[in-house]
């Protein structure tokens, strides 16, 4: 029976094809009875149409700011009368290649949702109750600053929705812990892509729950999530060690999320043996009143070099020998060059919004609004050392004018009925390459950027690494069958479930649009 829904599901999507602009019916619109607004006006349908990345750019036919989910549900039910209309979720507008975009679709605009995106914090019961368009640093803000709790489980870059990152996983160092963003929360409420509105969690319309976290959007977009709090901490110490060997990196790193007793963040990149002031040896130092000596490194390094990491939480009332007992104690377990050691403390607000520091500064040099070609990928442990060899230490030894970051993340902390995909094994590794252009580049030079990604991707492949791409972009139906494996008939059952028509996320280019029959 699946294999007969699999194949008719997708035999009717690739039938369909995109309409041309001047097919499209935008009468459906005029009866559409919302408290929001729909916009029709260039601008804002062409900062609709763009993103992060920089690389693609459509025309949507309009842009709907809704005032709240019924709003979004009455969109997508007026969309559903309509032969050809899309709808996608635009949350900041962080995606890569184009996942929140709809060509001649319509665009929800989710952080306009105002009162509908507060954050009502239940202190008894150590949840939040958020809006699917809030920002998860006003999420840090209002739980922190007003009760002293906080989340769990964050990303770097906090100026994403709560429902962009959960409808994709939502990582960052605490992930080796508490797993990812879809692990930490309880309930949900959610506009099918049948336009219902609908409450769900691992209890109660669990089906639809589980689809939903990680699932890019294709069955329904997020208007409300409980997030579970803990207490938050005061301070944090902020830890960055050097390596230069691979394994000795990955044995420490492994270490440090497998223990019982460890950091509370743990994360990794990777910087090359030079004094390249983006790529190299000064991308290291917490603190500009620290420097990198590199007379401490061995004769017979090679081309790259490994930073660990790691933060230890710590309160205000806590003494700072105890802090240092700590410190010393985990550090103590390590392989690391210890004259290369670099450490600072600061506030908890300040350690998680640390990247909105670096956002400041590309945006002042022009570099945060040229395009961003970035390649986030998950690689099991198993492949991992020949990937360094092959990828890190060749095709990368240069580096990417960005972070390289890998570090491991457990399996086991991640929900296997959600839609997210993962590679093999209990221990795998995030490898996200976050590239920068300059303020103006050639095409020519964003073209290399993502022909070098390619390259690594096809490498990955014809070495027969186990691997998944993490915010996964493809154009066929085949290499997102690929990419789904053995969860790829799962996955297109729970969309003829709760998106029979395509109505959503047409921007993943995982099905189009299917014509009413």
């Amino acid at each position: 029976m699946l294999a007969c829904l699999v194949e008719r599901f997708v035999a009717e999507n690739e039938a369909d094809s995109i309409p041309e602009p001047e097919k499209i019916d935008d009468g459906v619109l005029k009866d559409l009875d919302i408290e929001g607004s729909v916009d029709y006006g260039l601008t804002v349908t062409g900062l609709a149409g763009k993103d992060f990345g920089g690389m693609y750019a459509v025309k949507p036919l309009a842009v709907i700011r809704p005032a709240g989910a019924d709003d979004v549900a009455r969109v997508i039910r007026q969309a559903l009368h309509s032969p050809t209309l899309t709808v996608a979720a635009r949350g900041n507008g962080h995606s890569i290649n184009g996942q929140a975009m709809a060509h001649h679709g319509l665009v929800i605009d989710m952080k306009s949702m105002g009162d509908n995106n507060r954050i009502d914090v239940n202190v008894s019961a150590m949840y939040a109750d958020v809006g699917g368009g809030a920002l998860w640093a006003d999420v840090l803000k209002r739980c922190v600053l007003g009760y002293g709790l906080a989340p769990t489980s964050w990303t770097d870059y906090l100026d994403l929705t709560v429902g962009g990152t959960l409808s994709n996983a939502g990582v960052s160092g605490q992930a080796f812990r508490y797993g990812p963003q879809t692990s930490t929360v309880t309930e949900l409420e959610v506009v099918t892509g049948n336009g219902e509105r609908t409450v769900c969690s691992n209890s109660q319309n669990s089906e639809l729950f589980f689809s939903v976290l990680g699932g890019l959007g294709q069955f329904g977009i997020i208007t409300r999530a409980r997030v579970l709090l803990q207490p938050a901490p005061d301070m944090v110490r902020w830890i960055r060690v050097v390596y230069s060997e691979f394994d000795e990196f990955t044995r420490d790193a492994e270490l440090l999320v497998m223990s019982p007793e460890s950091f509370d963040y743990v994360e990794g990149f990777v910087f090359v043996n030079s004094d390249d002031p983006v790529n190299g040896w000064p991308s290291v130092p917490l603190d500009s009143n620290h420097s990198f000596d590199p007379t401490h490194l061995p004769t017979n390094t090679g081309p790259v070099l490994y930073c660990l990491e790691v933060a230890l939480h710590y309160h205000n009332h806590d003494h700072p020998s105890t802090v240092n007992m700590m410190v010393e104690k985990l550090l103590g377990q390590l392989r690391f060059i210890e004259p290369l050691m670099f450490e600072i403390d600061l506030t908890y607000m300040d350690f998680l919004l640390r990247v909105k520091r670096v956002e400041q500064m590309a945006r002042d040099n022009g570099i945060w609004d040229a395009p961003h070609p970035w390649l986030n990928m998950f690689v099991s442990k198993r492949d991992i050392a020949a990937f360094n060899r092959i990828v890190f230490q060749n095709i990368l030894k240069d580096g990417i004018n960005g972070p390289m970051l890998t570090y491991p993340l457990i399996r086991s902390k991640w929900n296997n009925r959600s839609s997210v995909v993962l590679p093999k094994g209990e221990i795998f590794y995030l490898v996200a390459l976050l590239r920068f252009s300059h303020a103006h580049p050639k095409e020519s030079e964003i073209n290399e950027m993502v022909a070098q990604n390619q390259e690594i991707l096809q490498t990955c492949i014809n070495n027969g690494f186990d691997f998944k791409l993490y915010l996964p972009h493809y154009k066929s139906t085949e290499e997102w069958k690929k990419h789904f494996g053995d969860q790829w008939g799962r996955f297109v059952e729970r969309k003829s479930q709760f998106d029979p028509k395509a109505v959503l996320a047409p921007g993943q280019k995982i099905f189009t649009r299917n014509h009413q029959r």
